[in-house]
């Protein structure tokens, strides 16, 4: 309580006003005028004396005179108190520094304690995702420059067969939790695992694929770890002190942002199917298998599995666009849905499906499931072919990695030629039927010449 009045006490002197000699012009008491607590009085010149006591620093009277004639000084006594302030703000600005230097020093001390490159295996039924492939590719350079272990995380019922699938695409550890309880997916059983190995093995980097399990997953880990996660990542790379740079589209796929988590272990991403390269396969690598357990029952478990359905479309839109070779896309520039029928077409000629902006999908020319772009698949087929498609940055997200594009528009100017291998500058409608036209005659040749 003391202490605390002291402390109301002690307030940082304003000054008291004081008269300059020789300036003042006896403009008629317009300092007199405007203070407030009657701390002036004027003699017989008309110039103001001060009343020390009285004046509170307020500087009404130093703003209102028109010559500048008043000032304000400290005391001795005040400038004994400020003197006091200054030391004492000095040591609480020392004090607090050291605790910053503590603080960041701890932190640097626990994310020392985090080694390691880990690839969450993503599985339904014993099938594993072919993303959990491609972020062995990625998770290997990442691991290769910091220089430490790419390990898997294998979570099921019976999955001791993907861990020796994940030593064949580069990992060279896996952590195995198998038991009947994992059997289906769960978040709360299958978040409660990760967060065990990791609290126990401690990994600085975790990947998981953008799938919808994935992102279910990576967001209930993350929260639970209180770390950082980066969604949708489209590059993944190690700066100087370690740190995972993440980067990913922002602001609706108009800019590139790469994210930094500084503070918090794992660092943790997900990546979409097809947006990093598939490894090569070599079965005759092997790796350590470590078993773990996970301390829980069914019965504490609230969600359970009653029935599993298949609820995915059979027919045409069943195609999964992420899979193809071949894709034939169609944007805007197509004018009407009936329009894709060439497309149709082109894609039958050259065995592949047929695509689509997310321009054509609103529509209502094409369904959702043919979207090809941020907010569609991404993909990576070796022949590309966009139709009216003028190439925002939210599409060539996801199709930009192809091997082969091949552009047809009439603006010249349009943005997909800037990523285009060859490019066709003209009305779709007619170029597309000349190209199949072409390959029909092509195939017409050379089946007559092999009879």
């Amino acid at each position: 309580m003391e202490e605390r009045e002291q402390k109301k006490k002690i307030k940082k002197p304003r000054g008291v006003a004081r008269l300059i000699p020789g300036k003042c012009i006896a403009c008629g008491a317009l300092c007199q005028e405007s203070c407030p607590k009657d701390a002036i009085e004027m003699n017989d010149q008309g110039e103001p004396i001060i009343i020390v006591e009285n004046c509170i620093g307020c500087a009404k009277c130093v703003k209102v005179c028109p010559t500048e004639a008043l000032e304000m000084y400290l005391t001795p006594e005040e400038q004994r108190l400020l003197d006091e302030l200054a030391k004492q703000a000095g040591a609480k600005a020392v004090a607090e520094v050291e605790e910053v230097v503590e603080e960041e020093a701890g932190v640097a001390a626990r994310l020392k304690e985090y080694k390691g490159v880990w690839v969450f295996v993503e599985q339904t039924d014993g099938k594993p995702a072919t993303v959990s492939w491609e972020l062995l590719g990625v998770g290997a350079d990442l691991s290769k420059t910091l220089g430490v272990d790419l390990c898997t995380v294998v979570i099921g019922d019976k999955m001791e067969d993907l861990c020796q699938e994940s030593f064949a695409y580069g990992a060279s550890k896996a952590y195995l939790m198998d038991d009947p309880l994992f059997h289906h997916y769960r978040t709360e059983p299958y978040y409660r695992a990760i967060c065990q190995l990791v609290d126990k093995y401690k990994p600085e980097i975790m990947l998981l694929g953008a799938t919808g399990l994935g992102r279910d997953l990576a967001g209930a880990v993350a929260t639970e770890l209180k770390t950082g996660l980066t969604a949708d990542c489209t590059g993944l790379t190690i700066d100087d002190k370690r740190y995972l740079l993440q980067t990913r589209p922002a602001f609706g796929g108009n800019i590139m942002a790469t994210i930094l988590t500084e503070r918090t272990r794992p660092q943790m991403a997900t990546v979409r199917p097809h947006v990093m390269p598939m490894p090569e396969k070599d079965t005759s690598r092997k790796g350590e298998i470590i078993s773990e357990s996970l301390a829980i029952k069914e019965e504490d478990i609230a969600v359970k599995v009653l029935e599993v359905i298949d609820d995915r479309k059979h027919g045409a839109e069943a195609v999964d666009v992420a899979a193809a070779d071949v894709i034939v896309s169609g944007g805007r520039g197509m004018h009407a849905k009936e329009n894709f029928s060439m497309l149709e077409r082109l894609a039958d000629e050259l065995g592949g499906v047929v695509g689509s902006s997310r321009g054509a999908v609103e529509a209502g020319w094409m369904p959702v499931e043919r979207q090809v772009g941020q907010t569609g698949k991404t993909v990576r087929p070796k022949i590309y072919i966009a139709c009216g498609i003028s190439g925002a940055i939210q599409h060539l997200v996801g199709m930009q990695d192809s091997d082969v594009i091949i552009a047809i528009n009439r603006d010249k100017q349009a943005p997909i030629f800037e990523v285009a291998t060859y490019g066709i500058v003209g009305d779709v409608l007619q170029v597309v039927p000349a190209i199949t036209n072409r390959i029909k005659e092509l195939r017409a040749q050379k089946s007559v010449s092999t009879m």
